[in-house]
């Protein structure tokens, strides 16, 4: 038997996968690093971190198996989007990375609004947001003009970690199409937009495809990890891109709903025709030659979490989240909404923040935590209803991450979405993903269609429940109004955090 590595770079830690040639994850191991928010909005880490958990991660997971490192044949990734990494001449970090959920950047958005809003629109198939890449980089480039200067390269997350294990300096193109500066149809690096904001060129690394080869381990890394320099490492995915491919979303019928730190609602494009007038991302993706569209909501699974931490720190997170089928539909009349970072679909809005609407003396916690629950999920409704106005539905959403691992949660979705909504056998999504496009690019598979009827399986599907629709459409219409009701309110709080 021989064996794949999915290497999942997310925000809160590093997921290692390995996996067989029938599709079985043998073993994994993960490895956690610390976030860093020196101010209100800034989110930041340190690349080194991702290295030491990643080489941690893989040298645990040899441990737990008596694979031989040689069979394992092929590495691959799936990384958080958006980050930046710049480096200097040598190939040295210049600064701590700048992450996908920080906002600083609200005037740099508005720069490229005003400069080119209609024709960025038609390059990159986005509008400029915070989180994005080259607002970051216009950042840098307006207060840290010495670092800038410096700076020779810039990648995201996973192309760094690629880079030190292999040595070799690219981009893979899912990644390279959220920094909005690609041309997305063209699949190239614009000239147009580099030259509008100053950026040169030569600071964009060579583009990759997510399965092609980019090379081997370096001696020197094959033999900290453990793994054999003859692993073949392929370019690897952006963590949405392959967390669909894990999820076996390859047709675009099929939509995928995923809760980790952030949240997604995704669908297969086969071509860059769709059009969603900026009110949805379109990207390349991972798969060859095609394309995918998402909407976002900044914090999913960080609202839940961040709940627990604050006010049940030393819980078991199961019997926490569990814990809200003591209340029901509703949450005794108290509604939550997740915008505790900012937000980016439907509302592109940096500066609104979350609130518990309709707080009661009767609650209790259990209300407070479905609360969150619900929350969340009407979060992803406004995604898909954002999809129905395009004409586009589906017969059901494949769920993965967090909100996959909880019946309760799975069954607050199908009566949310009135869809639904399929669980999976493997509940790997990314990681998954990545280990699949080492797979394709092996050529144990001729495609990822033929990678996924091997690897992706049902375990269960959610149906959803009349009474609770109706109940959720009610509570779902009041979720709506909650935002134009509080956003100026929230954006003057924030003077005083």
């Amino acid at each position: 038997m021989k064996y794949v590595i999915g290497v999942d770079l997310g925000t809160s830690a590093v997921k290692v996968l390995l996996v067989d040639q029938k599709g079985a994850v043998v073993a994994q191991a993960s490895q956690p690093y610390p976030l860093s928010q020196p101010k209100p909005g800034y989110s930041e880490q340190d690349p080194e971190d991702w290295m030491r958990g990643v080489t941690a991660a893989i040298q645990e997971l040899l441990a737990k198996t008596d694979v031989a490192p040689t069979d394992i044949e092929g590495l691959s990734y799936s990384g958080q989007m958006h980050g930046l990494v710049l480096l200097d001449a040598q190939g040295n970090v210049l600064r701590p990375a700048i992450l996908w959920n920080d906002t600083r950047t609200t005037a740099q958005t508005a720069e490229i609004t005003a400069k080119i809003g209609a024709q960025f629109l038609a390059i990159t198939r986005n509008r400029p947001l915070e989180g994005f890449t080259l607002p970051k980089l216009l950042w840098v480039k307006e207060n840290e003009p010495v670092i800038f200067a410096q700076a020779a390269a810039f990648v995201l997350p996973k192309d760094y970690v690629r880079y030190r294990m292999t040595g070799q300096l690219e981009m893979e193109l899912s990644d390279a199409a959220g920094t909005v500066m690609l041309d997305v149809a063209g699949k190239k690096w614009s000239q147009a937009i580099c030259d509008a904001f100053g950026i040169p060129v030569s600071l964009c690394p060579p583009l990759v495809e997510a399965t092609a080869q980019v090379g081997t381990l370096t001696p020197a890394y094959a033999a900290v990890s453990g793994l054999a320099p003859a692993t073949a490492v392929f370019g690897g995915g952006a963590d949405n891109a392959c967390g669909a491919i894990g999820a076996g979303v390859l047709q675009p019928q099929q939509a995928m709903c995923s809760i980790g730190t952030s949240g997604v609602v995704l669908t297969y494009e086969p071509d860059a025709t769709a059009d969603y007038h900026g009110q949805l991302h379109l990207f390349n993706h991972a798969a060859p030659n095609a394309f995918y569209s998402m909407g976002v909501t900044l914090a999913a699974g960080y609202s839940l979490s961040w709940f627990k931490h604050t006010f049940s720190p030393d819980e078991d997170f199961t019997p926490f989240v569990n814990s809200a089928a003591t209340s029901i539909p509703g949450a005794h009349g108290l509604l939550f909404t997740p915008y505790i970072v900012g937000e980016r679909t439907p509302y592109a809005d940096a500066t609104i923040r979350g609130s518990f609407i309709g707080v009661d003396s009767k609650q209790t916690r259990a209300d407070f935590v479905r609360a969150v629950l619900e929350g969340i999920t009407f979060s992803f409704r406004d995604i898909l209803e954002i999809y129905a106005a395009n004409g586009k539905t589906f017969k059901q959403l494949v769920s993965i991450g967090g909100g996959a691992k909880s019946p309760l949660w799975l069954q607050m979705q199908a009566d949310v979405f009135n869809t639904p909504i399929v669980r999976l056998t493997s509940e790997q999504g990314p990681g998954l993903g990545a280990a699949m496009l080492a797979a394709v690019g092996l050529g144990w598979f001729a495609t990822l269609q033929d990678c996924a009827a091997q690897f992706v399986q049902v375990k269960q599907v959610y149906q959803s429940d009349p009474a609770a629709v109706a109940q959720y459409q009610k509570l779902y219409e009041c979720y709506r109004d909650v935002y134009p009701a509080t956003k100026d309110l929230t954006a003057r709080l924030i003077d005083f955090q």
